[in-house]
């Protein structure tokens, strides 16, 4: 049953994807093409639609990830600092104006960011020879609070220009998507995505306690370290490609439970699946709601997410994993 039920997800992405690629400012009829519609499908609108897949499917992976291995059912991907990290490097070369490496100078200062954040979360919550989950949610807390603070006193202290080009990609702004930034998130996130599906049976015991993880012949912490690992490569690989998206991570996996249940080997592809399903419909609205000027995909991931997160959390009992 859980096979069939992320066959439908599959399909529902597909009709996602030939409507991404016929609607917007302008609509287009994929039948019937002249030069300009297949260089806007092409250029803009098929690379956009990667991105956002990549960044959903992964923020959505680790959500369900991070639920577990935290065993805290409001975990999400940026819980740990690493979102604040990426966003404070890449903010700093957006406010700067320093393209050191073209257009790949913001997605490299944002994985790298949040390549070093992750290090330090995992240092913290390094103790007698393995991860524990207390330390890392509380190493992540305080660090994003930290770097999230900085981050306001670089932008308030920017120029208007600056200012609003951070702003937005903080937001989550997929505009800047073209082809040359996918196939490094595509390896980063297909790996971390791979690590965590091949890991879900060990999270599955994880989330039942360490002990009886232990009992089954699992390496708790080896377990964990993985998992972490698949998380960050992930986090890093969705920040650096388009900024910030809230409410993925958090809203998917909860979402996903109810339809397939709690048991990984289905939650995490089904998480990933729906993440990009979900962030390419707010992509798609944010093109739509206010032509010819977009809204950042993370601002109509909040204005939907939250209401609905709240809806769960009024009806069904989101606080068990």
């Amino acid at each position: 049953m859980p096979k069939i039920k992320i066959s439908i997800v599959i399909l529902i992405l597909v009709i996602i994807f030939l409507v991404s690629l016929c609607l917007g400012p302008r609509v287009i009829n994929p039948l019937s093409l002249d030069d300009l519609e297949k260089e806007i499908m092409l250029s803009i609108r098929l690379p956009r639609f990667v991105v956002a897949v990549l960044m959903g499917m992964a923020l959505g992976a680790s959500g369900a990830v991070l639920q577990g291995i935290l065993r805290n059912p409001l975990a999400d991907p940026y819980i740990l600092g690493i979102s604040s990290g990426a966003s404070l490097t890449a903010a700093f070369g957006l406010i700067s104006g320093s393209y050191f490496l073209g257009k790949y100078t913001i997605p490299l200062t944002a994985f790298i960011g949040a390549a070093i954040v992750s290090m330090i979360v995992s240092a913290f919550g390094w103790k007698r020879g393995g991860l524990w989950p207390e330390r890392l949610l509380l190493a992540g807390v305080g660090l994003s609070f930290l770097f999230q603070a900085v981050l306001m006193l670089l932008i308030s202290t920017s120029t208007d220009e600056g200012m609003r080009r951070a702003v937005l990609w903080i937001f989550g702004d997929l505009s800047i998507a073209d082809w040359s930034l996918i196939p490094y998130g595509f390896v980063l996130v297909i790996l971390g995505l791979g690590i965590s599906i091949s890991r879900s049976k060990a999270l599955n015991a994880l989330i039942l306690g360490d002990e009886f993880a232990h009992s089954l012949g699992f390496s708790v912490y080896k377990e964990r370290v993985l998992l972490f690992l698949s998380v960050v490569l992930m986090t890093s690989a969705s920040v650096s490609l388009g900024g910030i998206i809230g409410f993925i991570g958090l809203l998917m996996p909860h979402i996903v439970r109810f339809f397939i249940g709690s048991d990984n080997r289905f939650l995490i592809p089904a998480s990933a699946l729906c993440g990009g399903a979900f962030l390419c419909v707010a992509d798609l609205i944010g093109k739509l709601i206010m032509p010819p000027a977009e809204i950042p995909s993370g601002i109509i991931t909040a204005i939907i997410g939250s209401p609905y997160f709240l809806y769960l959390l009024r009806r069904k009992d989101v606080l068990n994993l």
